[in-house]
């Protein structure tokens, strides 16, 4: 698992679109943070973090879903994987390790980052502001790592790029929810509660207010579970032409 992992870590770091997608990010983000300063009021810092951050699945997310989980179909290199007699399930796992280690880099530096720049154009944050933007980056964080484990289901299970992305893309810009959602309503069942959205919407008011969100947590951690469950029986099932 040590070898693997440290083998798909040296992969993900030696990407230079890895550092160029996140350069030209943080120069749109700073730009758009520029023009918006003409409006910065005593809460621009928490709730421009609410409004900018909301895209970060899609755009953070997306890239590290697709360096993760795709790069290896466009290569072939799962393929050399379990040729070399690295099983299924170890592969599942090291996969979900990597992206809750890179996405919680990212997502732990993106409120510095996004402190750092309010502060450059004159609107600093207080400690109690930048603890609320490290608890919106933290909502965004679990829904990137629970749409990636879900996308994963279709990666390994038919182990097309276009399918994957695609599956993760409806997710993140919560299509697949609103779906849900809606079809939910029409049967006069109130599921948003209980969708990724609303699930992680309650974990967060819950540490916003100082207390330990124990249902929306197991709701969370089910997701991950079933879906992780999932993705090593598919793939497990799925059988690979060397």
């Amino acid at each position: 698992m040590r070898k693997l992992l440290r083998g798909e870590l040296y992969r993900l770091l030696h990407k230079k679109s890895l550092y160029i997608c996140f350069g030209v990010l943080i120069a749109a983000y700073s730009l758009l943070a520029f023009i918006r300063s003409g409006g910065f009021g005593e809460e621009s810092v928490v709730s421009d973090a609410i409004n900018f951050f909301n895209f970060l699945p899609a755009l953070v997310g997306g890239f590290l879903f697709s360096a993760i989980y795709t790069d290896d179909l466009n290569s072939k290199n799962l393929i050399v994987l379990v040729g070399y007699g690295i099983r299924k399930t170890k592969i599942v796992v090291a996969k979900f390790i990597l992206l809750l280690l890179s996405g919680g880099l990212v997502f732990g530096l993106m409120p510095l980052l996004h402190a750092a720049v309010y502060a450059a154009l004159g609107c600093a944050a207080t400690p109690g502001q930048l603890g609320m933007v490290y608890i919106v980056a933290y909502k965004y964080l679990l829904l990137t790592m629970a749409y990636a484990t879900l996308s994963g289901i279709v990666a390994y299970g038919l182990q097309r790029t276009t399918f994957a992305i695609v599956a993760y893309i409806l997710l993140a810009f919560n299509i697949v929810g609103g779906l849900v959602a809606a079809a939910g309503n029409m049967l006069l069942i109130n599921l948003q509660p209980h969708l990724l959205s609303g699930v992680t919407d309650r974990i967060i008011v819950a540490m916003a207010g100082g207390g330990f969100p124990v249902l929306p947590v197991i709701e969370y951690a089910a997701y991950i579970l079933v879906a992780a469950v999932l993705s090593a029986v598919v793939f497990h099932k799925k059988e690979m032409e060397f």
